[in-house]
């Protein structure tokens, strides 16, 4: 129960140094600069607290119920509190097809996120050196080695990767279409990712998230970066591009119709993973 509550505590200055950094930067950088910060802000507190969930539920072996609640809540929170960052390249890409965002401007926010994810790292890693809890000095007396995330085949993991960036972008284009509340919208996301993860998990960790894979599932072992690049990188891209293919592009004209219409900068604002 210590552990617990030592990585819970990781799990909220993580949280809480995060936003600190968001305010700054709407108080100090309201510009271009600003969103760069809130976006490298955000994507530091994902990855941090996936990766100490990640330790928690590999070394400390929680029961299932008490992992998908913790997964829950802290994607409730991370909804929450990202502030229209969208953490997630696939979301990048996706705002530039859209033309809410220039491809200069891609490029920089998607170079802020594997500068943020990097530093999660090493912020983790520095927590972990304390030794707060018995997890910790395990892992550190293993030198923070992660071992095979893998559970499938390379192309069972991509499957699965493709398949549940499919269902949240589609989840999250629902919410938009149908102009779901806000906060309802936090918990549906949150709903969604905590099913995925239920049942993906086991497969690839049902990341779906480049720059979140990039933090946690790269440094393991088992696998080439190739490899993890496939399943992780590819397969969410393909994922979104499916899904956004096939509702805004397929749909309609089987229908009948032009377009689906949704409000882009919206869409993008409920990006999370």
């Amino acid at each position: 129960m210590t552990d617990l509550w030592v990585s819970l505590a990781v799990l909220g200055v993580a949280v809480l140094l995060s936003e600190a950094v968001r305010r700054a930067a709407a108080r100090l950088s309201p510009g271009v600069s600003g969103i760069y910060l809130v976006e490298a802000a955000s994507t530091f507190q994902l990855c941090c607290c996936a990766h100490e969930l990640k330790l928690l539920g590999e070394a400390a072996r929680l029961e299932a119920p008490l992992s998908l609640t913790l997964t829950y809540i802290i994607t409730v929170i991370h909804v929450s509190t990202f502030g229209g960052a969208t953490c997630n390249p696939c979301g990048v890409l996706e705002s530039v097809y859209r033309g809410t965002s220039t491809a200069r401007a891609a490029v920089v926010i998607v170079a802020c996120q594997f500068g943020a994810a990097l530093a999660a790292r090493h912020f983790a890693a520095s927590v972990w050196s304390l030794a707060l809890s018995d997890i910790h000095l395990r892992h550190k007396r293993f030198g923070f080695r992660c071992f095979d995330p893998l559970g499938g085949t390379v192309l069972e993991a991509a499957a699965v990767e493709l398949a549940c960036a499919f269902a949240v972008q589609t989840v999250v284009m629902w919410t938009v279409v149908r102009k779901v509340d806000p906060k309802l919208r936090a918990h549906g996301i949150a709903a969604a990712i905590t099913a995925l993860v239920y049942a993906g998990g086991s497969t690839s960790g049902a990341v779906f998230n480049p720059v979140l894979a990039f933090s946690i599932q790269f440094p393991c072992s088992g696998h080439t970066y190739l490899e993890y690049c496939f399943i992780y990188w590819l397969g969410p891209i393909v994922g979104v591009a499916s899904c956004i293919l096939l509702f805004e592009k397929i749909v309609p004209f089987l229908s009948g119709k032009s377009t689906v219409g949704l409000d882009a900068p919206a869409v993008q604002k409920q990006k999370t993973q």
